[in-house]
């Protein structure tokens, strides 16, 4: 697969009231999710609670996504470890349970050790290993490093990394890596809120955690832009930007999951130490999937 184009839904683990992955939930929101118009599936992204999660329970999360969606939707695998050695194992697995792309986030705990050149040594030695093709994941609110511009566009050359999420929000940094890679890089936002601008620049779609809630309505904005509809995608994006902060900054994964709750979706708990949304949160977010039509819509 080498291009990686679309929005795709980041999606999220759904666990039991025992805190274990719900299997059955999980495929009855695949089923949903395979009848949208999404591009395809994000497995084991920070949506879908990756860092919570065993190497056993991650392997049997990807193989039940390729299972259970559509031939015709791409499937990205998490991979990203603290070591070379355990991200390239689990990029290898990975693709043999039926990831197309692996999504490879960089390593963090040894911070002050990971410099530019440190970081661009990780990615070309993963993508030198991997069966199949890498994006490069920047969340720089999570790993609390920064993936620059011209380290994303020096790595874009390795001809088995195809595209970057950039979960940054800085649509600045953004555009010089869509000025700087190759025209069939993917370049993807990493948030429902800055996918219009991203696409209008050269973008090739998203990752979004707003697609759990939205995917039909995040996979027209993509649509619209690429048909130059650009004052219906523009409105469209404005729309959803509330519900973005709600399921994104504003209450993090207990909000986007009770989101995905009411949209007829199965959200359920996080897992500890994360918290679910509290009563008031449920209202602010019930008020803005009620302002959408969301409210039921994927029952």
């Amino acid at each position: 697969m080498k291009n990686v184009e679309g929005v795709f839904a980041p999606i999220a683990t759904p666990f039991g009231a025992n805190g274990e992955i719900d299997f059955g939930k999980y495929a009855e929101n695949l089923a949903k999710f395979d009848k949208t118009g999404l591009a395809g599936i994000v497995v084991l992204g920070s949506n879908g609670e990756f860092t919570m999660l065993s190497r056993e329970e991650k392997l049997d999360l990807i193989a039940a996504v390729r299972k259970g969606v559509g031939a015709d939707k791409a499937v990205i695998a998490g991979t990203g470890c603290e070591s070379l050695k355990e991200t390239i194992e689990v990029t290898k697995v990975a693709a043999d349970r039926g990831a197309d792309v692996a999504l490879v986030i960089n390593p963090c705990y040894y911070k002050r050790d990971l410099t530019e050149l440190t970081l661009e040594k990780f990615f070309a030695a993963v993508a030198d290993a991997s069966p199949i093709p890498v994006m490069i994941y920047n969340m720089p609110g999570n790993s609390g490093i920064n993936l620059p511009s011209i380290l994303v566009t020096r790595l874009s050359a390795h001809k088995n990394i195809v595209g970057v999420k950039d979960s940054g929000g800085n649509i600045v940094q953004i555009s010089e890596i869509i000025a700087g890679v190759p025209s069939d890089f993917s370049v993807f936002a990493g948030s429902g809120s800055y996918l219009f601008a991203t696409t209008t620049l050269g973008g090739k779609g998203g990752t979004l955690a707003v697609a759990n809630v939205a995917p039909d309505i995040c996979a027209e904005i993509y649509a619209l832009c690429l048909k130059k509809e650009y004052e219906k995608a523009r409105k469209l994006q404005l729309d959803i930007l509330q519900l973005n902060a709600c399921v994104t900054s504003r209450y993090g994964i207990g909000g986007m999951k009770a989101a995905m709750d009411l949209a007829g979706f199965f959200g359920g708990l996080p897992r500890p130490p994360l918290q679910p949304a509290t009563e008031a949160m449920v209202a602010d977010i019930r008020t803005q999937i009620e302002k959408l039509g969301l409210l039921g819509k994927y029952k």
